[in-house]
């Protein structure tokens, strides 16, 4: 499981027109779901995600997580992030989980964020979105759990 993460001041999900996620100093999180994820990936990307440190302390160093700081946290499904770019100038999306199964496994992520951290706030799967937002630094970062086929289940 693939999680893009941006600091951010500000970001915001719009929909047919209509904004439908909000957030202001915070993670706007992209999250890609790859064949083999679980719950169990999923559970262990959602506990890096809510406790990497990418805020500043007093000192300026980077040792504040989104919990720390009390910010937003904005997750936004995005499968491309699961293609494969390593041939010719097309993406090859054979790596990413099926639409059924990756809306279950985003939707899991996102309950159980709702269940540990009080600002949550979700884009929706399968729609045009229209994400902005205001990077901060920019700060980045590429997270990816990849799933121990050995101990999890499929889809468990």
């Amino acid at each position: 499981m693939i999680a893009l993460l941006q600091r951010v001041t500000h970001a915001n999900v719009v929909v047919n027109g209509i904004q439908i996620a909000q957030i202001n100093q915070g993670l706007l999180v992209l999250i890609g779901v790859e064949r083999g994820d679980s719950r169990i990936t999923a559970a262990r990307l959602l506990k890096k995600i809510l406790h990497y440190r990418v805020f500043s302390d007093e000192n300026d160093k980077m040792n504040l997580s989104v919990t720390d700081i009390n910010g937003g946290l904005l997750l936004v499904p995005q499968f491309t992030l699961a293609a494969n770019t390593d041939k010719g100038l097309r993406p090859s999306f054979t790596p990413a989980e099926s639409p059924s199964q990756g809306n279950a496994l985003f939707d899991y992520l996102c309950q159980q964020a709702k269940a540990t951290y009080s600002d949550v706030h979700i884009g929706q799967f399968g729609a045009d979105m229209k994400v902005s937002l205001t990077n901060d630094g920019p700060v980045t970062f590429w997270l990816q759990i990849k799933p121990d086929i050995s101990k999890e289940p499929l889809h468990g």
